[in-house]
């Protein structure tokens, strides 16, 4: 019990040596889920659980969620393929191949448009993952600008 032995991956060092199972445990901890004591992101993280117990932050990431709704079926009524068909949280993913777009041409236009979105692969995809057949939407930014339902058919942004 407590004997190192070698990662069972197949994991190795940049100097081809096989990384012992410690060393792998040890680097997912850290840098890998745990950083430095930093008291900066120590009150960020303070101020942000604040925020998460009130009643202002369930009320704004019900709206997210209603948002996303909103939006998948507006974007569904335009023709365009959700991924799964609509949205369970608050974002989709979009598979552009019917309407002859690449993601990355789609995220390049939207972005000049100050609409910020990624480009994303979409399963079964033909184009590499720097070109990718899809993007990925949220309605996080646009539910804090104040944005509702009634906004999503009539603001859709993809024609």
């Amino acid at each position: 019990m407590g004997a190192d032995f070698p990662n069972p991956m197949g994991l190795k060092t940049p100097k081809g040596e096989v990384k012992m199972m410690s060393a792998i445990l040890d680097g997912a901890v850290f840098p890998g889920t745990q950083g430095g004591p930093l008291e900066h992101v120590i009150a960020a993280k303070v101020v942000v659980f604040g925020e998460v117990l009130t009643d202002d932050y369930l009320q704004y990431v019900v709206q997210v969620a209603k948002n996303a709704k909103a939006l998948a079926v507006a974007l569904n009524e335009k023709g365009y393929q959700l991924i799964s068909g609509g949205t369970d949280n608050h974002m989709m993913l979009i598979d552009l191949r019917n309407k002859n777009i690449s993601g990355k041409e789609a995220e390049n236009a939207l972005v000049r448009a100050d609409i910020t979105l990624n480009k994303n692969m979409v399963p079964f995809d033909d184009k590499s993952p720097f070109v990718t057949s899809g993007i990925r939407v949220g309605t996080s930014s646009i539910t804090s600008r104040g944005m509702k339902e009634k906004h999503m058919k009539k603001n859709c942004w993809l024609y």
